[in-house]
């Protein structure tokens, strides 16, 4: 195990040197990214003052503030993507060099991730989530947010992280057959802010939509870990849907097991 880290770990601490190095970018994209949170935010509160009822798709109005924010929080720490980093090793040929490497291809971008989602978490998520908490009690009169949820919270955005890691790599194998994939990152980013609740909360969609969205692993990734969060789910509910996070990992990693395996039988690397 210490092995294990000693090789790996250092892919984690050059991604948040990476991170520290070019803070503009990094700055730009706090900014982006928050500056579309707000118009969400100024958006649902439109949508429920010209409501007559005090609660839509099960969210009252406090508790829609809670989720566009914690969905950003949310997002920022899981939705980590790799498949860029794919697409530019087999463009650039450096994917040749990794595979004769003493590694594992996927586990070094897997720790490269987390080195994002390290930096993410002290700026700006952390500054957002305590902000977001002050806000909460002195203003929207609700309480603190129990221990317990936000313990499964965490756990939750963990196994969410990894769902979106595996899932953004399996997309990145694109990249050995068309080589050049940024239109299809641009859309798949598109539909993801979509289907996984970031954009709109799934309970809002009817109920046979919402029990199809329970059968793909999007919903797992922001909205389940958000719901958490707000305390929606409890009991067995909340176990099912841990489980079900747990189970998408596994189906994630035997599948891009499977597609590597494929794709580097194919792989042809011209140049030197």
């Amino acid at each position: 195990m210490k092995k294990f880290f000693k090789v790996y770990l250092p892919f984690t601490a050059n991604e948040l040197k990476r991170n520290l190095t070019y803070k503009g970018a990094f700055y730009l994209f706090i900014f982006c990214s928050l500056f579309g949170t707000f118009i969400n935010y100024f958006l649902w509160m439109a949508i429920y003052g010209s409501s007559s009822s005090a609660t839509l798709g099960g969210l009252t109005r406090q508790e829609m503030v809670v989720y566009v924010f914690m969905s950003y929080v949310t997002a920022a720490l899981s939705m980590i993507g790799i498949s860029d980093n794919v697409s530019e090793d087999v463009v650039e040929g450096t994917v040749a060099m990794n595979l004769i490497k003493p590694i594992d291809y996927r586990l070094s971008l897997v720790f490269m991730a987390m080195g994002n989602v390290i930096y993410r978490f002290f700026a700006p998520c952390i500054l957002v989530w305590i902000g977001l908490e002050v806000y909460k009690v002195q203003v929207l009169g609700l309480g603190i947010t129990p221990i317990s949820n936000i313990v499964l919270y965490l756990i939750s955005v963990f196994f969410s992280f990894m769902i979106y890691v595996l899932f953004d790599f399996c997309f990145g194998m694109i990249a050995f057959f068309t080589t050049y994939i940024f239109g299809m990152l641009m859309a798949k980013d598109a539909l993801l802010s979509f289907l996984t609740g970031q954009l709109i909360p799934l309970s809002f969609f009817p109920e046979v939509i919402q029990r199809v969205f329970d059968f793909l692993p999007f919903s797992s990734m922001v909205y389940a870990p958000t719901m958490i969060y707000l305390g929606k789910y409890s009991g067995n509910e909340l176990m099912f849907v841990l489980f079900r996070q747990l189970v998408w990992v596994v189906i994630l990693y035997v599948l891009g097991s499977l597609i590597w395996k494929r794709v580097t039988k194919r792989l042809v690397v011209l140049g030197g």
